[in-house]
């Protein structure tokens, strides 16, 4: 068994794992989510023409002002895309956690988006 360096290695290891199975088509888009120590951010994207549909994060002015935990930024931003995926006519989508384990903001953010709308 391999040895990795870190724990950033061990997502990135993770991560290319998911992406063999993950892949986003004009009938089903990918659902990008990554998270760093202070944000979070997602992406809608076709990976057959290589564009992003749609896109959110935890850095845009509206969720910024709001100063809320971390889960509940994670939910606003859940929303958030989930609305703008509605309006660019996806409905379906296959999640990518990128590595993170599906827990805490991951999840939340999850949640939110099925909850506004989208499928998968």
């Amino acid at each position: 068994m391999t040895r990795v360096s870190s724990s950033g290695a061990a997502r990135q290891k993770r991560h290319e794992r998911i992406r063999l199975r993950v892949e986003g088509s004009v009938e089903r888009p990918r659902l990008a989510v990554f998270r760093s120590l202070n944000h979070i951010y997602a992406q809608v994207i076709d990976d057959t023409t290589g564009k992003t549909l749609a896109a959110a994060s935890s850095l845009e002015k509206e969720l910024r002002a709001a100063k809320a935990p971390k889960t509940d930024e994670a939910k606003s931003v859940g929303r958030l895309v989930a609305e703008r995926a509605r309006s660019a006519g996806v409905e379906r989508v296959v999640f990518d956690r990128a590595g993170f384990r599906y827990h805490g903001r991951i999840k939340s953010l999850a949640d939110a988006a099925r909850e506004a709308g989208l499928e998968f």
